[in-house]
């Protein structure tokens, strides 16, 4: 049974642009940049300020323990002096429905949310951050659920007993191609029915001036409504870009060539495995008792894998369906290009950061092959590239951008890119995916990462990447450990900045949790 779908590019570009009104005659009219946003928090403009990153963390309570509450209590002594929390996406799983907010996110963040207290009468599209999360999609925001799924995982508490679908969180709903997201976190415009109240709403709220025009204003406490699903903002003269790769990340066309059928054959092949893999998964499951403690272990490690072959068997599907001609979202990389070259330009930034979902570089096991990680890589390279070209020389001998944060990979890593003969080189990249969904292991084949690339005189293979820091699951049955993370950047004044990363670490092995202490390292 296929328990989750997602809707082809341009339907998530089309039905995101619709619910923010993009370039409604009224938001034209009043010259809004509905890419930008101010964080007037009234520490703005301090070089010295810290934030906090998390990611794919919207997950449930397990029988015994809770991995992300574990992690949001483990972020409390660092609010006051954390200005923001970036999410580097995963907000809400399996499907990011609106059902699921209340447990897997209220609840959890309750301390950062206006009204925390009582967090059961925080209804999801109504919340406001006293200490900003601000998040980017990331793929389980987009996903939906088919029709036949729905009538089985939501219709009665026989079927749902009976599959242990409930354990999945699986139920009537899926995202609504992200508008879940849409209503929790932007400012959905599209519920304003009237031009009045428009107009009304524009000039209360969007009274930010920048270079580009009058923006958002987020205020904590008050507004904490983004703008877009794509959104640039400064503060402390660092420009940080939130990007939406889901619609990036398409995989280029297998070539209609020898090599390339193989190809094809390959993954057909490798579909057809993991499809008997999950049955057997989904047998031995059944057999399971959840009223025993270990067997209910056992049940979130085999939903786990599940939720890992769905992953897997889309993944698969975009690189089948890859040369149907599927949109890439060239508009928000276009977007990204001519933003990064006027942050170049000014002399009011010192310094870039880049966060969204699907890692460029990775070394988890599960996700360092998957096409989506080469198609993002390759997108933001042509990006890269042309910054450089037109800013070279402001540039020097600086990476494009000082540091990119991502998540989709259930760890805790930190990589650096080698000189790889374009302007994605020397990139410092940490992946902050470990925050409440299972973790997961590192790759058998080591830290470096290898890229193949195709010339003139042949193809060839060249490092590309080294992981000098990895965090995810080890050992097995009663002795495996399952580390969460989330971490903490100190930026320096000074141009160029500083950045002071500090990792937390909650490890979950035999029964107990315990906190581990890791060095801070400066990028």
């Amino acid at each position: 049974m296929k328990l989750i779908s997602e809707a082809p590019n341009s339907v998530k570009i089309q039905k995101m642009k619709e619910r923010v009104l993009w370039q409604h005659p009224s938001i034209l009219k009043h010259g809004i940049d509905q890419t930008c946003m101010v964080l007037d928090d009234g520490k703005q403009d301090c070089p010295d300020f810290s934030f906090m990153v998390i990611g794919d963390s919207g997950t449930k309570p397990h029988q015994n323990f809770h991995p992300q509450r574990q992690i949001a209590e483990l972020m409390l002594p660092h609010q006051e002096e954390c200005s923001f929390v970036l999410h580097t996406g995963d907000v809400v799983y399996v499907v990011g429905s609106h059902e699921y907010y209340p447990q897997n996110f209220i609840e959890p963040y309750r301390e950062f949310l206006e009204g925390g207290e009582d967090a059961k009468r925080i209804t999801y599209d109504r919340m406001t951050f006293k200490t900003p999360i601000l998040p980017v999609l990331g793929n389980h925001d987009y996903y939906d659920v088919p029709l036949i799924s729905r009538l089985v995982t939501g219709s009665t508490q026989v079927f749902r007993r009976f599959f242990q679908y409930k354990n999945i969180e699986i139920g009537w709903y899926g995202s609504g191609q992200g508008n879940a997201f849409a209503r929790a976190f932007l400012d959905y415009l599209q519920d304003i029915k009237s031009l009045e109240f428009l107009k009304e709403h524009l000039d209360t709220h969007y009274t930010a001036k920048t270079d580009t025009g009058r923006c958002l204003r987020y205020v904590p406490r008050f507004f904490t409504r983004l703008p877009n699903r794509y959104y640039t903002f400064r503060y402390g003269g660092i420009d940080f870009f939130a990007l939406d790769s889901d619609t990036f990340n398409t995989p280029s066309p297998i070539p209609d060539t020898k090599e390339g059928e193989s190809d094809r054959s390959e993954l057909e092949k490798r579909r057809r495995d993991i499809e008997v893999e999950e049955i057997e998964i989904l047998a031995a499951r059944g057999k399971l008792n959840l009223d025993n403690p270990h067997d209910a272990l056992q049940v979130d490690a085999l939903n786990a894998k599940l939720n890992q072959i769905d992953e897997v068997k889309i993944d698969i599907e975009k690189q089948l369906n890859a040369n149907i001609g599927e949109v890439i979202d060239w508009e928000q990389l276009n977007w990204l290009k001519q933003r990064l070259i006027e942050s170049w330009c000014s002399d009011e930034v010192r310094g870039r950061v880049l966060y969204f979902h699907h890692p460029p570089y990775v070394t988890e096991a599960s996700k360092w092959k998957q096409a989506q990680t080469l198609a993002v890589r390759h997108r933001l390279r042509e990006v890269f590239d042309a910054v450089a070209k037109t800013v070279g020389s402001q540039i020097g001998k600086r990476p494009v951008v000082d540091l990119i944060l991502n998540g989709h990979a259930h760890c805790l890593e930190y990589l650096q890119t080698t000189d790889t003969g374009h302007a994605d080189s020397n990139l410092n990249c940490i992946i902050s995916g470990g925050s409440g969904h299972r973790p997961r292991r590192h790759r058998p084949e080591g830290n470096e990462l290898m890229e193949k690339f195709v010339s003139a005189a042949g193809d060839y293979e060249s490092k590309v990447a080294d992981s000098h820091l990895f965090v995810g699951r080890t050992g097995k049955d009663l002795s495996r450990v399952l580390p969460y993370s989330f971490v903490r950047i100190d930026v320096k004044p000074g141009n160029p900045p500083k950045f002071v990363v500090r990792p937390f670490v909650a490890q979950w092995s035999q029964e107990t949790w315990q906190n581990i202490s890791m060095q801070p390292f400066e990028l």
